[in-house]
């Protein structure tokens, strides 16, 4: 039996979609950690040092989706709802507000095409596998 295995889509969006929901069935409170650069959309003055603590659990978000490239939703900071736009790449960590579990990532430049479009636009990555066939 032939098994092939394709790297197409990074491996980080599904663990922050895994982290998210094994937050949520901890009742515990999903948060990301992010690096922002020109591509990221979130409100201005509540960064620190060019870095962010977003709140993605359900109650604090609306329309969230966790796409393969994108975060999107929206929250609101203080009385106003904002639009939130996070490329993945820019995507730090996820952890358990509660307790720190979670899981860090390496953070590269939103330079690639489909890193700079908008969610809504979003297009397939095309990548060659450095994975092979094995029998």
């Amino acid at each position: 039996q032939e098994c092939l295995v394709s790297s197409e889509i990074s491996q980080k969006p599904y663990l922050i979609r895994a982290l998210w929901e094994w937050c949520n069935d901890q009742g515990v409170t999903p948060q990301i950690l992010v690096e922002i650069d020109a591509q990221t959309h979130v409100p201005h003055g509540f960064d620190d040092d060019g870095k962010i603590v977003l709140d993605i659990s359900m109650d604090a978000t609306q329309n969230l989706e966790l796409g393969n490239e994108w975060v999107s939703f929206q929250a609101r900071f203080g009385t106003v709802a904002e639009q939130i736009d996070v490329p993945i790449n820019r995507i730090a960590a996820i952890f358990a507000a509660e307790t720190g579990q979670g899981m860090g990532f390496e953070v590269t430049d939103s330079t690639e095409p489909a890193a700079s479009t908008p969610p809504e636009a979003e297009s397939t990555p095309t990548k060659s596998s450095p994975l092979k066939l094995v029998k």
